[in-house]
């Protein structure tokens, strides 16, 4: 169950080698230090993120999150993780999000996610450039794991998908049910009431059977579930 859990926030990705050139990637000056991966290029064209010094690291950003199932607001917290945020407002009016389809839907007993942010729908795609875990230090152990090395992805959290240590992209998990994971994947904000709604609709639908497994537990999502973009909804 743990490697399937883990299994379902993966994303192809991350790597910061050398790309066929030999020309070493290009990596941002400023803390957060988003680095270009060469060998997973963009699913599509998008610039680094502004990297400023002073990373902006206060406030909330709201963003507006129309679906083709309802809403999904956001609301992104730059004191927790001020370098993810930057990245994700700026995939956002660069339109990286807009028409895309969240390509997975998790249903274990501890793993309740449903999983956005790759403009191919395959879990492969990102934008072409990696960075640092900012990883939560504050979330309480998950009473389902009695070792205490998981802890409370509570129901409401936004959080990143990754491929490892660092591996950050655009890829996006929202928890619309309590699960229990290694604080290993970044948590940047909170889905609003309305969206809460729209992913329980969403799940109440289910996955969708395949010839391998008539009554899977992860896989995509039965309702298509496509973001129609996504913007701030007030100035950060």
């Amino acid at each position: 169950m743990t490697a399937l859990a883990a299994a379902a926030l993966a994303v192809s990705g991350g790597s910061t080698t050398a790309s066929a050139t030999g020309a070493p990637p290009r990596t941002t000056h400023g803390p957060c230090q988003y680095t270009q991966t060469p060998n997973e290029p963009a699913a599509r064209p998008v610039p680094l993120p502004p990297d400023p010094r002073h990373t902006p690291s206060h406030g909330t950003v709201d963003m507006a999150v129309p679906t083709s199932q309802g809403p999904l607001p956001l609301r992104l917290d730059r004191a927790k993780a001020p370098c993810t945020v930057q990245s994700f407002v700026h995939l956002a009016r660069h339109r990286f999000y807009d028409r895309t389809v969240c390509h997975r839907l998790t249903a274990y007993p501890t793993l309740k996610v449903l999983q956005c942010g790759d403009p191919t729908g395959t879990g492969e795609g990102g934008p072409g450039y990696a960075y640092k875990d900012e990883l939560p230090v504050d979330l309480p152990p998950a009473p389902s794991d009695p070792t205490g090395v998981r802890r409370l992805y509570g129901r409401g959290l936004l959080a990143m998908a990754n491929a490892g240590p660092n591996t950050n992209g655009s890829q996006f998990f929202v928890v619309y049910g309590d699960s229990a994971l290694r604080p290993n994947y970044t948590v940047f904000g909170t889905v609003g009431a309305a969206g809460l709604k729209t992913l329980d609709k969403i799940a109440a639908s289910g996955i969708a059977p395949t010839t391998q497994d008539p009554a899977p537990v992860d896989g995509t999502p039965v309702l298509r579930t496509e973001l129609l973009s996504v913007r701030p909804s007030c100035r950060p």
